[in-house]
């Protein structure tokens, strides 16, 4: 299956010169959404994984189905101040300025194999940013999971170390 044919491309969003990949329109689609996060699955079942990470909002929409589908717990990231008890935090670069994110001191256990997933693999920040908060707090990152990645803003390169599914690529 094409998922390139179910993202729409928004020109000029969130400003202009940008092509913002949607895949608002994927997940309308029940049949696609759920062809899409068994394919993303089927990868994150060979990871030997014990828990799924990912970070606000469309992090969840991704890892919360593949760790339902795995009978594995799901670790929400947020930005900074979201999360009631007490945080991990890291300050991070965005494609559109900065950022902090938190995730819960207990969240993670040392040793843990972790499977971390978003919807976007753009320039690397947020997924570094998680990896690290992950790592922190002793976990193994086991696979990095993506609905899409943006070949051409390079964000792999920083993650040769880990093991990397994107459902689609654009060039």
């Amino acid at each position: 299956m094409d998922y390139k044919d179910y993202i729409t491309v928004v020109e000029d969003y969130p400003q202009e010169g940008v092509r913002f990949k949607d895949i608002t329109t994927l997940m309308q689609n029940g049949d696609v959404y759920k062809k899409a996060m068994d394919d993303m699955t089927a990868f994150a079942s060979n990871q030997k994984i014990d828990v799924v990470v990912g970070p606000e909002a469309r992090g969840f929409v991704v890892g919360c189905p593949i760790a339902y589908a795995l009978g594995k717990g799901f670790v929400p990231v947020r930005k900074k101040g979201k999360l009631p008890r007490e945080t991990v935090d890291v300050d991070y670069g965005l494609e559109y300025g900065k950022d902090s994110l938190s995730i819960h001191k207990d969240a993670i256990k040392p040793g843990q194999n972790v499977l971390i997933t978003d919807d976007l693999l753009a320039t690397g920040g947020t997924v570094n940013a998680t990896v690290k908060l992950v790592e922190e707090l002793g976990g193994r990152v086991a696979g990095l999971a993506f609905m899409i990645e943006l070949k051409y803003l390079n964000g792999r390169e920083n993650l040769e170390q880990y093991d990397i599914f994107s459902l689609v690529e654009f060039s």
